[in-house]
């Protein structure tokens, strides 16, 4: 049982570090956000480390909430992906949602560009390309992340000096459309993290892959450039920003970058999602296209130029050993 405490600004007890929830004892606490806290916790069971995330207790009071979260974290773990964080379990356990998953130790995306600054384009690329095939194959899948954001990829260490990061995409089972379903939120959460939200999402419209495309450029945008493509004082004022004002040129933040990577960013920042890429990595194979110099680069260019994608810009790489999910979800009868 969890014990009586003085509530957090999520609603969830304070003191919960060395207490047990389910069967996971909490060892410290790894992250916080509005509506959840993270853990590093032990698994009694298996006696491994994993992070568990408890949800803020308003949420499991929500019935239309509670049967999306369990739904969705169906969904993620049912995705065997190198690049989706293992989800380990997900229930309810004294009135809280929780949620157990892979502990990964390195932090995230955030905390890498706040301290290496704007990337070389090619470092950009090759992470790019992790978090585009975990959405796409989340896509396959019929889920839409919604909340796409620096905060929820996790780098781990990679194997060797040319995949020196592997990442994770993270928190499918909290997404904003679960929250807005469930009539939880305010405008700002229904939306997500404002810095990354697609057009549509703000507009209230459906949502499809190319929701996650236009926040993917948004963070790939913020990788090269260091700060998300849209700054504005206020929140509604960014809300506009995302609905109206058209993305600031990439070259004017990195002149150093061939003006087709610019280009390749602005699509997939496109107001109209019909006018973005067809999947999240063919942005990313043609973003990778626009870095390698063309060969005419020292006679002028043709009259017209018809870019080639090679399909092995395509594959990922095979994960190492330790990023294979250890716990698959049970087959369903």
């Amino acid at each position: 049982m969890i014990p009586a405490q003085p509530p957090t600004t999520t609603g969830l007890p304070a003191g919960l570090v060395g207490r047990k929830v389910a069967g996971y004892r909490l060892e410290g606490e790894i992250g916080r956000g509005g509506m959840a806290v993270v853990y590093r916790a032990k698994d009694l069971r298996l006696g491994r480390t994993v992070a568990v995330k408890l949800l803020a207790p308003e949420l499991a009071r929500n019935e239309v909430f509670r049967q999306r979260f369990m739904h969705e974290s169906e969904a993620a773990a049912a995705i065997d992906h190198p690049h989706i964080i293992p989800v380990f379990e997900a229930g309810e356990h004294d009135g809280i949602l929780y949620l157990a998953m892979r502990y990964v130790e390195g932090g995230d995306l955030r905390g890498l560009m706040n301290r290496a600054g704007p990337l070389p384009v090619e470092r950009a690329a090759r992470l790019a390309l992790q978090i585009a095939s975990a959405l796409d194959a989340a896509h396959d899948h019929d889920l839409v992340h919604r909340d796409v954001k620096p905060g929820n990829v996790l780098v781990a260490a990679g194997t060797d000096s040319e995949h020196p990061e592997h990442l994770y995409l993270a928190d499918f089972g909290l997404t904003k459309k679960s929250l807005s379903l469930s009539g939880l939120t305010s405008v700002g959460q229904i939306v997500g993290t404002l810095d990354y939200a697609a057009p549509e999402q703000i507009s209230g419209k459906p949502l499809d892959g190319r929701c996650d495309q236009y926040s993917l450029g948004c963070v790939v945008f913020e990788m090269l450039a260091g700060a998300p493509p849209f700054r504005r004082e206020s929140d509604l004022a960014l809300l506009w920003a995302h609905l109206n004002d058209p993305p600031p040129l990439l070259s004017e933040h990195r002149p150093d970058l061939p003006s087709a990577v610019a280009a390749v960013v602005s699509r997939a920042l496109a107001k109209v999602s019909g006018e973005r890429y067809a999947s999240c990595l063919q942005f990313v194979a043609e973003l990778r296209a626009a870095i390698v110099p063309a060969p005419w680069a020292g006679g002028g260019p043709p009259t017209q130029v018809v870019p080639v994608v090679d399909p092995g810009l395509l594959r990922v790489p095979e994960p190492p050993a330790w990023a294979v999910s250890a716990v698959h979800p049970p087959p369903r009868n």
